[in-house]
Formats: C-alpha cells, sequence, structure tokens
C-alpha cells in the first residue's frame, strides 16, 4: 500500500494508527488525514523521534496495511 491509498483510506485505518501510537488523541489522528509529513511531524512531537525515525516509522505502518 502507498501513502495516495492511505490517503483515501484514512477512516479505516484510524484504528490501526491508534493501535501503533497510542499517545495521539483521535482529533489528532483525524487531522493526520492520512498525510504522512503530518504524521512524520506529529509522531516527532509527541514521541520525540528524530525525523529519520519517524519517517522509517511511518514507512513501516504503510507496508503493514
Amino acid at each position: 500500500m502507498n501513502w495516495d491509498t492511505i490517503k483515501g483510506q484514512w477512516k479505516q485505518l484510524k484504528g490501526r494508527v491508534k493501535e501503533r501510537w497510542g499517545n495521539l488523541t483521535d482529533d489528532e489522528i483525524m487531522q493526520l488525514d492520512g498525510d504522512k509529513d503530518r504524521l512524520v511531524g506529529k509522531l516527532q512531537e509527541k514521541y520525540g523521534y528524530l525525523r529519520d525515525r519517524a519517517e522509517r516509522e511511518a514507512d513501516e505502518f504503510c507496508k503493514s496495511c
């Protein structure tokens, strides 16, 4: 699955996002709207990840979908 597909299916994938990154609130997940850059930024903010790690986590999530 790629990020265009994830963006299109974001409503169905919100539960998986919540399972993987439980510190993200429902409102934050809705605001991400399947956008990888927003997700990366939010992971940096909430988890203190460096950009490389946040991108890796986002890409792993994409592959697992």
